[in-house]
C-alpha cells in the first residue's frame, strides 16, 4: 500500500476517535439533559461547556485547515461558552449535529489525495493539514475523556 495512503486511513481512524477509548458519541449518548449544565465540585466546566468547547475548538481548526482568511476566535473567552448550561433543549443536539459536520469535513480533507499534509499553510506559522489533523484527533480524545469523568463524577456513566 503507498504510504501516504496509509497515514491518511490512519489518520481517519485517529479523527474517528477509535482507539482504546470512549468515543464522542459514547461519551455524549444519554447524558442527562439535567446535568449537562452541572459543574462538579472541583471541575472547572460543565458538560455543556465541554461540549460547547470541543465544537469551537474543532470549527476552528477545520476553517484554518481550509480557509487561509478564517480569522479563528479570541482565545481562551471564546472558545468556552460562559453559561454552563444550554440555551434550550435543541442546542445540545445541535452541537452535536455540528461536531459531527466538522469532523466529517476534516475527515473528507485529509482523505482526498490531492489535498498535501506536508506543505505548511502560507496563512500559518508552520502548521500543516497534517499537524492539524493530530491537533484534532489529539484535542477531542483530551475532551472526550473530560466528559466521560464529569459523568462519573455525576454518577451518570455505565
Amino acid at each position: 500500500m503507498d504510504q501516504i495512503q496509509f497515514l491518511r486511513e490512519e489518520l481517519d481512524r485517529v479523527l474517528q476517535g477509535k482507539g482504546a477509548h470512549a468515543s464522542f458519541d459514547e461519551a455524549v449518548a444519554g447524558f442527562p439533559a439535567k446535568l449537562r449544565g452541572v459543574t462538579p465540585e472541583g471541575s472547572p466546566h460543565s458538560g455543556w461547556q465541554v461540549l460547547e468547547h470541543l465544537r469551537i475548538a474543532q470549527w476552528d481548526m477545520l476553517e484554518f485547515s481550509r480557509d487561509p482568511k478564517h480569522q479563528s476566535p479570541e482565545w481562551p473567552s471564546a472558545y468556552w461558552p460562559k453559561s454552563t448550561e444550554p440555551a434550550n433543549p435543541a442546542a445540545w443536539d445541535e452541537s452535536i449535529g455540528a461536531f459531527h459536520r466538522d469532523l466529517a469535513a476534516m475527515r473528507a480533507l485529509v482523505a482526498d489525495p490531492k489535498a498535501d499534509l506536508f506543505t505548511p499553510f502560507p496563512h500559518g506559522d508552520g502548521q500543516t493539514l497534517l499537524r492539524e489533523a493530530i491537533q484534532m484527533a489529539d484535542h477531542n480524545a483530551y475532551h472526550v475523556a473530560e466528559l466521560v469523568f464529569l459523568r462519573r463524577q455525576l454518577e451518570a456513566w455505565k
